[in-house]
């Protein structure tokens, strides 16, 4: 009997001590989504802009690849804020799985509607890079954090999918959240927005009847 106690005590240590491990690969995981990933998908959005304005892309690309850019920005965002603000379950994966590849092939589509029309350079070309490279990441560590639901995507798994949307059990921060939205809105909304606008106003002097 104390044999089996022992045994017992013994199991609980390694029981716990494991849990522990898990649970520390799981928040540095989640540091690095929400420390590094995040922002440098900020910024690499923002580098993209600048490459765009440089070349002038109101008078060349036009607003067609304008518009290609805000879908791949929908593309990215949408699994980005279901993760920020929702349980990440089977049905917030299979979103992010299927934004993913369609992102990937939007920006094929991107660089091939853009190289004929005007100058990409390599800087720009670096900067896609990071840009496609970044969601390919945050999916990775998703799914890695979240295992279990990721195996319940697969035929015959043992674990039971979630799909219900349903809010974090520990949700992030307020401040955190505030500044997260606020350096979305100010670094990638707005200019890409602007650029939009740009696009817009020269296709319409384009257009417009000489003077």
């Amino acid at each position: 009997m104390p044999e089996i106690q022992r045994i017992g005590r013994l199991v609980g240590r390694r029981g716990i001590s494991e849990a522990k491990r898990r649970a520390g690969v799981d928040e540095a995981t989640r540091r690095l989504l929400l420390g590094f990933v995040v922002p440098t998908w900020t910024g690499a959005g923002l580098a993209d802009w600048a490459c765009h304005r440089a070349t002038d892309i109101e008078h060349t690309a036009g607003r067609r690849e304008s518009v290609i850019h805000a879908a791949m920005m929908t593309q990215a965002g949408i699994p980005a804020l279901l993760g920020l603000l929702f349980e990440v379950n089977a049905g917030v994966l299979a979103t992010t799985l299927a934004a993913l590849g369609s992102h990937q092939v939007t920006a094929v589509w991107d660089v091939a509607y853009a190289e004929n029309r005007r100058k990409v350079t390599a800087t720009e070309q670096h900067v896609h890079g990071l840009l496609e490279q970044v969601p390919v990441m945050a999916t990775a560590f998703l799914f890695a954090v979240h295992w279990d639901q990721a195996r319940a995507l697969l035929p015959r798994s043992p674990e039971r999918p979630r799909f219900k949307l349903e809010r974090k059990r520990k949700p992030l921060s307020r401040p955190y959240l505030a500044v997260l939205f606020a350096a979305i809105t100010g670094l990638t909304a707005v200019p890409y927005g602007n650029e939009l606008w740009r696009c817009q106003q020269a296709a319409q002097e384009a257009k417009a009847p000489p003077r």
